[in-house]
């Protein structure tokens, strides 16, 4: 064979080694419910919880139920609006919260079906809370400045607008906690978060600060390896996690469904379509990128299960709220350094943990 043709071909091989398409082939699938869309809400911690709980009902008992994601976020607002007017509006106020405060919303209010509470005043319309949350926003403002003593209807002004705009609830017989359990083996204690941050003690629990940690939930602390270690091990052994992460990155992409993180600055744009070297995630750059605000916990999802592309790097395959037109079919298919620098935490069945995990912080 030509000696200068074998050398133009090694060149283009190499030059093309990390130029390769993303071919994705799915390594462990878990069964979930379909993806549904969040439209035009900030309410991707209700939608990627309760996505979460569903498949929780699909592992335990081997059927599916369609849970009310906006039965939730109704509720949540009531807990909300005690809080800010509590603390005097020293606290935010928004659209935004966390997967723990669904389940406090199960413990305290009970869970409601799709078919018994949809969010909607008419069915026909989108989800659309921009209007909603302003007004309530301005009835909260309204009790600070004067004192509840002098704005004693605030409540009844705040529900008038969360049924206004999401259609009364009172009429719902909602599933209480108790009966969940009994009904769909789903005991709520049974739930934890696990986070990795280096300014806490390893296998603590405490309260991360972050501006939707409005509830204070804990979050259990592991190093980052044995955080992604936890992971792997709940995905191979069956059990689907709710995630907390950091979407802002440029290397996200909800519409090519591609969340990576390029080992070179210059590979940003490339590495959405490409195959790139991506970057060695290391427990102090995540700490650091955490304090300095470039790791925000901006969007909730539903890990899956696990994919791989043609050259085995492995990726993370995770519902998304944005639609089936987002992303491919809904999902995102995220790698571990992506996870290890931007995943805020994940929250899973205890028994999704790795034995001594488990046994080291004591569930």
């Amino acid at each position: 064979m030509n000696k200068t043709f074998i050398t133009i071909t090694a060149l283009f091989l190499s030059l093309n080694t990390f130029s390769q398409k993303y071919d994705f082939q799915i390594i462990k699938d878990i069964e979930a419910t379909p993806v549904v869309a969040q439209q035009n809400t900030g309410t991707c911690w209700s939608f990627s919880t309760t996505s979460f709980l569903e498949a929780e009902i699909i592992r335990m008992k081997g059927n599916k139920a369609d849970l009310s994601e906006m039965y939730n976020v109704r509720n949540i607002y009531l807990d909300k609006a005690d809080n800010y007017v509590m603390r005097q509006g020293k606290t935010q106020f928004g659209e935004g919260g966390l997967n723990h405060d669904v389940i406090n919303s199960a413990r305290k209010y009970g869970i409601a079906l799709q078919s018994d509470f949809s969010g909607k005043v008419n069915p026909n319309d989108k989800y659309d809370h921009s209007k909603m949350v302003a007004e309530l926003e301005e009835i909260l403002k309204k009790a600070v400045a004067e004192t509840p003593a002098k704005y004693p209807n605030w409540k009844a002004d705040y529900k008038a607008v969360l049924d206004n705009y999401m259609g009364k609830a009172d009429a719902v017989k909602p599933i209480s906690a108790e009966k969940f359990s009994a009904e769909y083996k789903i005991d709520l204690n049974d739930y934890v978060t696990i986070t990795s941050f280096t300014h806490e003690p390893f296998y603590s629990k405490f309260i991360l600060n972050i501006p939707d940690n409005f509830a204070n939930g804990s979050f259990y602390n592991l190093s980052l390896e044995e955080f992604v270690q936890n992971i792997d091990y709940a995905i191979d052994n069956g059990f689907t996690l709710a995630l907390d992460s950091d979407v802002s990155e440029t290397t996200f992409s909800g519409s090519k469904g591609i969340a990576v993180v390029p080992e070179k600055t210059e590979d940003a744009m490339a590495i959405l379509d490409e195959i790139k070297p991506e970057k060695k995630i290391t427990a102090d750059f995540r700490q650091a990128e955490f304090e300095n605000y470039n790791t925000m916990d901006d969007h909730l999802m539903h890990i899956v299960g696990k994919a791989k592309d043609q050259k085995g790097n492995i990726y993370y395959k995770v519902k998304n709220s944005w639609g089936t037109q987002s992303g491919r079919d809904g999902f995102v298919y995220m790698s571990v350094p992506y996870l290890k620098l931007k995943a805020i935490s994940v929250l899973l069945h205890k028994d999704g943990l790795l034995p001594q995990t488990k046994k080291t912080l004591g569930l």
